[in-house]
């Protein structure tokens, strides 16, 4: 796979969720953007960034989600609501200028996407997007859709941060494509 762009845009999002699925997918929303800039060419983070986001739909979170996210409620109750945190997310990674949009899965594209629709704000990123878990089963050469963390195991690295917070979840996926890209 040749890339043309300078950087790879990995972001992991976190969600307003429920265990018992009371919250529907589609009234999901993003309380957390995690990013990394990795440079396609010496494969080196360039820049990081996090943000939390005050959610609307439901804007208490679940005993479920802050045990599974490590996000406490006052977090989200002092955040930006979501456009002024993609004004900022944007003001960040544009600069850089060329970009692949990147993510472990298709659930980030997606979200964003809904999260947009539902604020009637434009989806930021008009190139593609690389579904990484798909892109490191083709990598392996295997039918296999492995998670980050198995993904992580399977290159023998060690899970670094908190699994399921956006910012550490980005690093760890930097990590994996670091890794992947250097054999």
């Amino acid at each position: 796979m040749k890339i043309t762009q300078n950087y790879y845009l990995i972001v992991d999002l976190e969600a307003t969720c429920t265990k018992d699925n009371s919250i529907p997918r589609h009234k999901m929303e993003i309380i957390e953007i995690g990013a990394v800039l990795l440079n396609s060419r010496n494969l080196q983070i360039e820049s990081e960034f996090q943000t939390f986001i005050k959610p609307i739909l439901n804007p208490s979170l679940t005993d479920f989600c802050k045990s599974l996210t490590t996000i406490d409620q006052q977090e989200v109750d002092q955040a930006p609501l979501f456009p002024e945190a993609l004004k900022s997310f944007q003001s960040w990674f544009y600069p850089f200028g060329s970009y692949l949009f990147c993510s472990w899965g298709d659930y980030d594209k997606n979200q964003f996407k809904k999260d947009c629709k539902l604020h009637n704000v434009g989806y930021p990123f008009p190139g593609g997007h690389l579904n990484l878990k798909k892109a490191f089963s083709r990598f392996l050469d295997s039918p296999k859709k492995f998670g980050m963390t198995e993904a992580l195991n399977k290159l023998g690295i060690e899970l670094e941060g908190v699994r399921h917070r956006g910012i550490d979840d980005a690093r760890n996926t930097a990590r994996i494509v670091q890794q992947s890209l250097s054999r």
